[in-house]
C-alpha cells in the first residue's frame, strides 16, 4: 500500500482507529474446535467444485448493501461486493479496489487511485465514475440508506479526477471513516445494474465479487455462483483469484432445531447461530466442527423511547432498570455461550469502559421507590396506577425469534410485575412501520456489528447535516451530541478514549438503555468443509472454502 506519509502525518490514527467498531481494539478472532481462520484444507490442496449449502437463521431484507440493515444480508452480499479497502486483524487497512489513497492534512480530503482491471458481474468497468455514483447514491435521500449512510458520514461529496482516481471530500474530519470504506455496505455496486433495476436492485445484485448472484427464492433460499473473472481478492483471504466452489446455497431456516438438525443429519453442509442448549454437543461430535468469533460494536441493548411518558423520566426509566435482573436472562437463555453485556459498546471496541461493569445490580426496594416518588401507586391486582391510568410499558420485539430475543421479553415481563409494571409484548415482522415510522414503542431491543465508537453517533446524536432526527432511544440533549461530535473529529487515541468512556457513563447514568448480551457468531459445519473464515467483524469470508471429497 503506498500512502502519502506527509498526508498521513496528522491523520495516521484515522487508520487505525476506523477499525474499531464491531468490538474495534480487538478485531474478531474465532476461537473454534478447529480454528477457522488458520484452518488449512487437507494436504493444502484445495478441491475445485462443489455446493455448499449454508443455512442462514432470518432471511435478508433487501440485498442492496446500501440500504439492508440486518447483518445476516450482509452474510450473503458480501459473496457479491467489494469494498475500497479491506480491513485486517491487526487493524491495519489495506488496498483492495483502491490501490493506494492519500490524506489532506486537515483530514477533509481523500485521493483514491483505483484498479483498472475489475469488471462487475454484468461486464461493465469498475472505476471512480463507479465510486462516485455508490457513494452519492448512498446520501441521496431518494435512496432511504440504511447503515451505510451513518457509516459513509461525514461524506459530503466525490470528483472524478480521472477513470480511476476519484477524490472524495468530507464535511469534517473523520477517525471512523476509512476503516467504515473496509464494510461491506458501503461495497461497490454496479451503476448500470442499479439504473436497470431501479427500486428492484435489492432482488438483483450486481457486484464485483468472488460470487455472482443466481436466484432468491423468498423466505427459502439464496443462490450464488462463483464468478468466472476475479483475481482481485483482498489481503485477508489466502485465495486470490476464483473461488474454489461452484455455487453456495444459502437456506433460510429460522427454527432453531431444524437448521442446527439439518446441519447434523447433512441437509446442509453448514448453519449459523448455534443455540447454546448444542454448543457441547456439537463441540463433542465428530463429524462436525464447531466455529465461533466475537462479533462487536453495540451488543444487544434495549432502548428506552424518551420521547413516550413516563420513560421520559429519568426516574421511570432507572425503576425499569433495577428491576431487570440481566443475569439472570443471559444465564437462563444463553447457559454461560452469551457474555453479558454493561455497556453501549462491546468490551474490546476503542474507547470500552470496563468500569461499568458490576456497576448496576438489581434492587427491588429502590426500584419501588423510585415508583412511589412518581405518585404510582399499587392497584388491586398489583399493578400500579396514577390518575386512573395503569403504569404499562409496550415492549416491542422482531418475529422471528432471532436469539431467543422473543424470549427476553417474557422474562422482563415477569421481572417488572415484580414492581407493578405491566408489559405489554408486541412481536412484528414489520419493525419499519412500528419501530422506525411510528415510534409506537416504550422498550425495543437492537445491536449492531460494527467497527468504530462513532457507530454510537446514529443511535444517540440528534442531528446530522443540521436537520433535527429522531434516534432509537429519543434521548435529546446538546451536551452529548458534542461529545459525540468530537469523538468523530478527534485524532488524539488516548483524547478519543475518554470522550467515548464520558458517553458510555452519560447513557448508562441516565438510563437510557438496558444492555443484554454481546452476541458470540458461531457456524456448525461438516468437518467436509474447509477454509471457512471470517473478516475483521466476524462475517463469513467464502473465497478459501473447499469441499472435501468423500
Amino acid at each position: 500500500m503506498k500512502v502519502l506519509q506527509r498526508s498521513l502525518k496528522g491523520l495516521s490514527i484515522i487508520a487505525s482507529l476506523a477499525l474499531v467498531l464491531t468490538g474495534c481494539g480487538q478485531t474478531a478472532q474465532p476461537s473454534t474446535t478447529t480454528t477457522a481462520n488458520t484452518q488449512a484444507v487437507e494436504n493444502n490442496v484445495p478441491v475445485s467444485g462443489g455446493e455448499l449449502t449454508f443455512a442462514l437463521a432470518t432471511s435478508p431484507d433487501t440485498l442492496d448493501p446500501h440500504r439492508s440493515g440486518l447483518a445476516v444480508a450482509t452474510r450473503v452480499y458480501r459473496t457479491i461486493f467489494d469494498s475500497l479497502v479491506v480491513q485486517l486483524p491487526d487493524n491495519s487497512i489495506q488496498p483492495w479496489l483502491a490501490k493506494e489513497w492519500s490524506i489532506s492534512e486537515d483530514g477533509k480530503t481523500y485521493i483514491f487511485k483505483l484498479r483498472d482491471d475489475v469488471k462487475f458481474h454484468d461486464g461493465t468497468s469498475f472505476n471512480a465514475e463507479a465510486v462516485k455514483f455508490n457513494f452519492d447514491r448512498v446520501i441521496a435521500p431518494e435512496t432511504k440508506a440504511s447503515n451505510s449512510l451513518a457509516l459513509i458520514r461525514p461524506y459530503k461529496s466525490s470528483e472524478v479526477i480521472d477513470e480511476y482516481t476519484i477524490k472524495i471530500n468530507l464535511e469534517t474530519p473523520s477517525a471512523a471513516f476509512l476503516g467504515n470504506l473496509s464494510q461491506a455496505i458501503l461495497g461497490i455496486a454496479s451503476p448500470a445494474a442499479i439504473q436497470k433495476y431501479g427500486e428492484q436492485f435489492g432482488q438483483h445484485p450486481v457486484g464485483s465479487g468472488p460470487f455472482t448472484f443466481v436466484k432468491w427464492n423468498e423466505n427459502a433460499e439464496i443462490q450464488v455462483a462463483r464468478s468466472s473473472a476475479y483475481n482481485w481478492a483482498p489481503s485477508n483471504v489466502e485465495n486470490q483469484g476464483l473461488a474454489y466452489l461452484d455455487t453456495i446455497t444459502f437456506k433460510i431456516i429460522p427454527e432453531e432445531a431444524t437448521r442446527i438438525g439439518s446441519v447434523q443429519s447433512g441437509q446442509v453442509l453448514a448453519g449459523e447461530t448455534v443455540p447454546p442448549q448444542n454448543v457441547l454437543t456439537l463441540k463433542n461430535d465428530q463429524q462436525l466442527q464447531l466455529l465461533e468469533v466475537a462479533t462487536e460494536g453495540l451488543p444487544y441493548t434495549l432502548f428506552f423511547n424518551h420521547r413516550r411518558e413516563p420513560w421520559n423520566d429519568p426516574k421511570a426509566r432507572k425503576a425499569v432498570q433495577l428491576a431487570v435482573d440481566v443475569d439472570a436472562i443471559v444465564k437462563t437463555l444463553y447457559l454461560g455461550t452469551y457474555p453479558r453485556s454493561w455497556s453501549p459498546l462491546t468490551p474490546g471496541t476503542f474507547g470500552y469502559d470496563a468500569s461499568l461493569e458490576n456497576g448496576i445490580q438489581p434492587d427491588l426496594a429502590k426500584a419501588n421507590t423510585l415508583l412511589d416518588e412518581l405518585g404510582y401507586r399499587p392497584g388491586a391486582d398489583g399493578i400500579r396506577e396514577k390518575d386512573g391510568k395503569k403504569l404499562t410499558l409496550r415492549y416491542v420485539d422482531r418475529s422471528p425469534n432471532r436469539e431467543k430475543r422473543n424470549d427476553i421479553a417474557i422474562i422482563v415481563q415477569q421481572q417488572l410485575k415484580q414492581i407493578g409494571i405491566a408489559v405489554e409484548i408486541e412481536i412484528t415482522k414489520d419493525i419499519a412501520t412500528v419501530i422506525h415510522q411510528n415510534g409506537a414503542y416504550d422498550l425495543y431491543g437492537n445491536s449492531q456489528v460494527n467497527s468504530d465508537p462513532n457507530a454510537l453517533r446514529q443511535f444517540y446524536h440528534t442531528q446530522e447535516a443540521g436537520v433535527s432526527r429522531l434516534t432509537l432511544s429519543g434521548l435529546s440533549d446538546p451536551e452529548l451530541d458534542q461529545l459525540l461530535e468530537q469523538g468523530t473529529v478527534e485524532m488524539d487515541p488516548e483524547k478519543r478514549k475518554e470522550i467515548y468512556k464520558k458517553i458510555q457513563h452519560y447513557i448508562i447514568d441516565q438510563a437510557s438503555i438496558i444492555p443484554i448480551y454481546v452476541f458470540p457468531y458461531t457456524v456448525a459445519a461438516s468437518k467436509k468443509v474447509k477454509g471457512l473464515k471470517f473478516d475483521a467483524l466476524g462475517y463469513p469470508l467464502f473465497n478459501d472454502v473447499s469441499l472435501e471429497k468423500d
